[in-house]
């Protein structure tokens, strides 16, 4: 019973911990897509949500109310269409 509570515990902390560092991931990225949205020369203002679609693949909500699928093209470029 003790091992199993443990384990539980275990399980709990690592998961809290878990949390922040996903949130700042996320913070980064929401970050780097702004910064990318806007060298393309597109209206944003900030990213305030990130969906991933796939490897190097993101749909990205501005605070403007913007929609745009971020990705590379088969060209390797950074491309950005809105959505």
């Amino acid at each position: 019973m003790n091992s199993i509570r443990f384990r539980t515990l275990l399980l709990a902390t690592m998961l809290s911990c878990a949390a922040p560092v996903i949130a700042a991931e996320n913070d980064a990225l929401a970050k780097d897509l702004t910064s990318t949205i806007s060298l393309l020369g597109l209206p944003c203002g900030q990213v305030v949500n990130v969906v991933t679609q796939g490897n190097r693949d993101y749909i990205a909500t501005c605070s403007d109310k913007n929609r745009y699928r971020i990705y590379l093209n088969p060209q390797g470029k950074v491309a950005a269409e809105k959505r």
